[in-house]
């Protein structure tokens, strides 16, 4: 079983930055991926952006101009640096933990954290 805790959620002003870290802990495959999710009120889960063990990453064409993710794989933890934050960027912001490659797909197994809300006012 694996505990995935999200943190650094909160309120910033359109253009501004914001910066969210994941940490997984548990029994962690030594090949997974971790990745970051969000939705909006009224909206259906979307993927944003995900980083493999080995380095590969994955990022939403809607985000990818803004948005880097990284990792440190010897802490099991992931951030999502996020620049030039629009409102439409507002939403619960998931992070998510795969004992395989698959975390880019969202019927992929594996385990949810609680989310941290992210709201960018214009």
């Amino acid at each position: 079983q694996v505990h995935v805790v999200e943190s650094g959620g909160g309120l910033v002003q359109a253009g501004g930055s914001l910066r969210l870290s994941c940490a997984a802990s548990g029994s962690i495959s030594s090949s997974n991926s971790m990745g970051w999710y969000r939705q909006a009120p009224g909206k259906q889960r979307d993927f944003v952006a995900t980083m493999t063990s080995g380095g590969g990453t994955i990022i939403a064409d809607s985000v990818k101009e803004r948005f880097t993710i990284s990792r440190d794989g010897a802490k099991n933890t992931v951030d999502l640096q996020m620049n030039s934050l629009k409102p439409e960027d507002t939403a619960v912001y998931y992070c998510k933990y795969c004992p395989n490659y698959a975390c880019h797909l969202p019927s992929s197994f594996g385990s949810w954290g609680q989310g941290t809300q992210v709201t960018v006012s214009s």
